[in-house]
């Protein structure tokens, strides 16, 4: 009997406040170009109201990643922490409207406002992000519902979650209730100064309940405090079934065990690299679903990467499906 999910991600639910701007404007509201930047709650008020014909749109690393793979038709939800205010209403809707079930009710009379990043596009397609993580970095055990976990076939979590306390707990309650249901569970670790912060609690992770790893090649090196690739792919097999590392241009080398296979991509010229991690998880993801062997399912995370850097925007503009049938994958 199948099960209701076939990918279940955890994540920040971080909405994206877009709209364009002047470099003048940024240099008057103290924005620091073509970078991403923590900001609090009072900075991210004020840059929130100076945005002029804003768009929100519904975000986040793993999100996007589930969103990617709900365009390519897989059955799928979102775990994920917003307020009952406007933006954490349009997340929530956006969401089911896309195609995924995101079954936590946005938060009553919450204490901290929806997550978001406010980007500004520059003339010359520069993205200048400014993240307030708000409501979601709360995201706790008691948001993992049991039957959401009892019911899927992959659980993915995002590393960025593991800044505190309670998203931990919800991370190791989760990975659980995953193995517990015969589901598969993996992690990516999002970022290498993630991977600094938190390495003992991602080496235990990766050691114990979980099955696989997302990561780049500075997360892995980090990881295991290395600067010898093979070495480092060596002990992540030692720790994990499967590891699975993006090497930009040099494509992604994958291990299980003894075997390795480095699988090449077809080099793009980035319009915008934001998503290009996100949406690689959700083509090797969409591969492993389907039950095609490690090489193709890089190739597929190759092509969904390519796809969306050379767009503006951190999600699919074309049909990934309709690609790979051109190219005879599927």
């Amino acid at each position: 009997m199948s099960k209701a999910y076939q990918v279940v991600g955890i994540g920040n639910a971080v909405s994206d406040v877009i709209t364009t701007s002047s470099d003048e404007f940024l240099a008057e509201h103290w924005v620091e170009k073509g970078i991403m930047q923590l900001v609090d709650q009072t900075r991210a008020e004020a840059l929130f109201a100076a945005m002029d014909s804003r768009t929100d749109a519904p975000g986040g690393s793993v999100a996007n990643t589930i969103a990617g793979l709900g365009s390519l038709g897989l059955r799928t939800a979102f775990i994920g922490r917003v307020a009952d205010d406007d933006l954490g209403l349009s997340y929530a809707l956006a969401m089911h409207t896309e195609g995924t079930d995101f079954p936590n009710s946005p938060v009553r009379n919450a204490d901290l406002p929806t997550s978001r990043s406010m980007i500004f596009v520059s003339p010359d397609g520069e993205r200048s992000m400014n993240t307030y993580l708000g409501i979601s970095s709360e995201l706790g055990p008691e948001d993992v519902p049991d039957s959401v976990l009892a019911d899927c076939e992959i659980l993915f979590l995002e590393g960025y979650l593991f800044d505190k306390a309670p998203g931990k707990e919800a991370f190791r309650k989760a990975a659980s209730l995953a193995r517990q249901s015969g589901a598969r569970a993996g992690i990516s670790l999002s970022d290498p100064f993630c991977v600094d912060r938190h390495r003992d609690d991602f080496r235990a992770l990766v050691c114990g309940p979980l099955d696989f790893f997302l990561c780049n090649e500075d997360e892995l090196k980090s990881l295991y405090r290395t600067d010898d690739l093979a070495q480092a792919l060596k002990m992540g097999v030692t720790d994990c079934d499967l590891v699975v590392c993006t090497r930009s241009a040099q494509g992604v080398s994958i291990c299980k065990g003894d075997e390795r296979w480095d699988v090449p991509v077809i080099p793009v010229i980035p319009v915008d690299a934001t998503g290009a991690g996100d949406q690689f998880a959700a083509g090797f993801l969409y591969g492993v679903v389907q039950g095609f062997d490690f090489p193709t399912c890089g190739k597929i995370g190759g092509i969904a990467a390519g796809e969306v850097i050379s767009h503006i925007g951190p999600r699919p503009a074309s049909s990934i499906a309709e690609i790979l049938r051109k190219q005879g994958i599927i």
